[in-house]
């Protein structure tokens, strides 16, 4: 069996390294009082750290179980390795000089870097799309963690190219240009209140939000699948696999939909804390709607779940 480290050795080099730059980061952190936009200035970093080891973990474990196309998936892998640590690299730099990172076209070095991130994204968009596509081909030990996988990693590429929403300069940047072009706020200027941590705009659209949550199905999904898995041994209702993998269904829908309305909302500047009108009421439709979905698939599990212990009492 192979080794953990062995799944996808330049991913997970690259996951390794960001172990050590999110400790970097939380030491800036509590040793340089500098912001950026209002936030600290190794908050950003840090974010990136993390969903890096998370994405280059999560995509070395998938390259290393494919049955098909798995030597195209490793040289696509290694590629996107390179482009997680060029991106990181320039992220970081910024961040020890005290400037902002994407979008920064302020002065000829800014606008270099930003243009080596550009592409490092491009090239890494690529990649992801070509290991996306072998991972359909992938079959695991259930139909439900199979079709988790894939459902995630669907979902993952779309969050991805959602990023490309942020690059356009905006109109107010057109108006008064002062450096930069691209924003993640819609309706206002990148900064000003937002959530703890996540950075989050509270008083406009944020266009992070689609992103980081339309990506992170490649984890969330299946690991919904695996602890359905873990409840199956436990509760005859979901020991099925086939209920399993209808409540997997019912999960992709409502992510899918959840994907869908927060980059609406963020479209229309509105913040993701102040929900109102069409988006409130989309929000609880979905809400609603999953949970109905998933109380029927389980009442539907319980009672097949029944019948062969009602069958052997019968003709008992």
């Amino acid at each position: 069996m192979k080794s953990v480290f062995a799944w996808h050795r330049p991913l997970m080099t690259v996951a390794a390294l960001m172990v050590v730059s999110t400790i970097v980061c939380v030491v800036g952190l509590l040793v340089d009082q500098r912001q950026v936009l209002g936030v600290d200035t190794w908050l950003k970093p840090l974010k990136f750290s993390l969903s890096i080891l998370l994405y280059s973990v999560t995509w070395a474990w998938l390259i290393a179980h494919l049955p098909r196309f798995r030597r195209l998936a490793h040289s696509a892998g290694t590629v996107i390795a390179v482009s997680l640590i060029v991106e990181q690299v320039a992220i970081v730099g910024a961040a020890a000089v005290g400037t902002t990172s994407h979008f920064n076209v302020s002065n000829g070095v800014s606008a270099a870097v930003w243009g080596i991130m550009a592409v490092s994204i491009t090239v890494l968009y690529v990649g992801t799309f070509l290991t996306t596509i072998a991972v359909f081909f992938l079959r695991l030990p259930t139909a439900s963690t199979t079709l988790a996988v894939r459902a995630g990693a669907a979902i993952a590429i779309v969050g991805m190219g959602l990023a490309y929403l942020m690059t356009g300069p905006t109109a107010a940047q057109l108006h008064d240009f002062q450096g930069i072009a691209g924003a993640h706020t819609v309706g206002l200027a990148d900064g000003g209140p937002s959530l703890p941590l996540l950075g989050w705009s509270t008083v406009g659209g944020d266009l992070r939000i689609p992103h980081f949550v339309g990506m992170h199905a490649l984890q969330l999904l299946p690991l919904f699948a695996i602890a359905l898995g873990w409840l199956g041994r436990r509760w005859r209702a979901v020991a099925d696999d086939r209920v399993r993998l209808r409540l997997v269904v019912v999960a992709t829908v409502v992510y899918a939909a959840v994907v869908t309305l927060v980059t609406f909302q963020a479209l229309a500047g509105q913040s993701i804390v102040h929900p109102d009108g069409v988006f409130l009421a989309a929000g609880w439709a979905i809400l609603v709607g999953g949970v109905l979905a998933a109380a029927v698939v389980l009442a539907l599990g319980m009672l097949a779940a029944a019948r062969p212990r009602l069958h052997a009492g019968a003709t008992a």
